[in-house]
């Protein structure tokens, strides 16, 4: 790597990391592409000849934040028991521990994830592949053990689960960017056992 490559790299991660802390500290809207140059010590341009828009920021703030989360999960789930209703609330449980580290910024992913003028490049909530795959992992494991339908679809059912872990920030919204891990996890264990009793078998 030559020194202007160095150079690019090191205002990238400078980027990123006054991104990912003002959308934390002041919200998504909030932020501007001024205000991350100003944080990261960068130009204006500095920030565009390296991010397209700020939701491209955004998209790669959340990316480099999975390899930390991805790291836990590769750590637990050797380890993990019970029924398939279980595995699942478990694997949610984690990332509700890991987001609400910084619950604002994922509060903003997920805002951003459905804006109409969201980037095309950009990657939106729930188009993470480690997760759908340990999800179908989960429920095909579920399906051997002859817990869960053989018939089921599971590309829907997992993004029902999904869509109930996003819907879970409301409380997380409604209390001014505070998130409760704990409650998040026991509303999903709620809604983990009611969804569980469709994919039965019958």
């Amino acid at each position: 790597m030559g020194v202007r490559d160095e150079q690019k790299q090191a205002t990238r991660e400078r980027v990123l990391e006054a991104a990912r802390d003002l959308f934390n500290d002041v919200g998504y809207e909030e932020t501007t592409i001024r205000a991350i140059a100003e944080r990261a010590a960068v130009s204006v341009g500095s920030v565009f000849t390296t991010f397209a828009s700020k939701a491209e920021v955004l998209s790669h703030v959340m990316e480099r934040r999975l390899d930390d989360l991805y790291l836990e999960f590769d750590r637990v789930l050797p380890y993990l028991r019970g029924a398939t209703a279980d595995r699942l609330c478990s694997i949610f449980a984690i990332h509700y521990e890991f987001e609400t580290r910084r619950v604002k910024l994922f509060l903003a992913h997920i805002a951003a994830s459905y804006s109409p003028s969201l980037d095309p490049g950009v990657k939106p909530y729930g188009r993470n592949q480690r997760l759908t795959d340990m999800l179908c992992d989960v429920l095909a494991e579920g399906v051997k053990r002859g817990e869960v339908r053989a018939d089921l679809d599971r590309q829907l059912a997992i993004d029902v689960l999904k869509a109930v872990y996003a819907w879970n920030y409301r409380m997380a919204a409604s209390a001014g960017g505070k998130g409760d891990a704990a409650a998040m996890s026991a509303a999903m264990e709620r809604q983990i056992l009611a969804i569980a009793e469709g994919w039965r078998p019958r």
